[in-house]
């Protein structure tokens, strides 16, 4: 009988060592609520393209999970794949970090109903979204102002839109920077500089750059302004 106990013990010790533990820093999981059946890709950019770095069959369960090894924080995106077409609608912006996230979301509304948790850069993401869709909202309403005042030619009211769009853009702009240099110890900082305000004058980007801290400045965001901005000082 011992023998036997013990013969038991061995082998579930050999399955229990055969059996692969999950690697990578970053633990994701979440739910498509209405999802039935598809695939979900999560996505990373590499150079200048979008590449898979994990594939998640649905099949009847809606519920997913990945692993992903994360060398530093970085905006990844989680792509539904419906089977139908591949709109920009199927494709959710997340800016990860390692630990625990979590993605809720469902199939009608995928972008605009996905609540993301687990990650400090992905809450200060959607703080400056909030903000910068005001700025977007009000150029909405002066492009179809200024439609209106071309139709009917009257290049007074187009001269004051065009003065107003100028306005709204470097009030847009002011924030980013703003934004940016008040978050200088998350690697959401050097990421805005680098999306959304690139075209900015550099002794802007230089601020922001100088403002990061040490661990933020050596992130994979922080080299790439770092780097951007030597190349734009090599150019100009």
């Amino acid at each position: 009988m011992k023998k036997t106990i013990l013969a038991f013990a061995a082998i579930l010790f050999i399955v229990s060592c055969d059996k692969k533990e999950p690697k990578g820093n970053l633990h994701i999981t979440g739910n498509v609520k209405g999802l039935k059946e598809g695939t979900l890709y999560i996505q990373k950019v590499v150079d200048t393209s979008l590449v898979a770095i994990d594939t998640i069959k649905i099949d009847g369960n809606s519920n997913f999970e990945s692993y992903i090894d994360l060398k530093s924080p970085e905006m990844l995106y989680l792509f539904l794949d419906r089977g139908v077409s591949n709109s920009l609608d199927n494709n959710l912006m997340f800016f990860a970090e390692a630990g625990k996230m979590n993605i809720e979301t469902n199939l009608d509304s995928f972008l605009s109903a996905a609540k993301i948790t687990g990650s400090k850069n992905q809450e200060l993401y959607d703080d400056y979204k909030k903000t910068t869709e005001r700025y977007k909202n009000e150029n909405l309403d002066l492009i179809e102002k200024k439609f209106k005042a071309i139709k009917r030619k009257d290049i007074k009211a187009i001269d004051s839109i065009n003065r107003l769009q100028d306005l709204n853009t470097k009030r847009r702009y002011l924030f980013a920077v703003n934004f940016a240099m008040n978050n200088k110890d998350h690697e959401i900082a050097p990421y805005i500089a680098l999306a959304e305000v690139y075209d900015i004058n550099i002794k802007y980007l230089d601020t922001i750059q100088q403002s990061l801290t040490p661990k933020v400045a050596q992130s994979m965001y922080g080299k790439k302004l770092t780097q951007y901005i030597k190349a734009l000082k090599t150019t100009n």
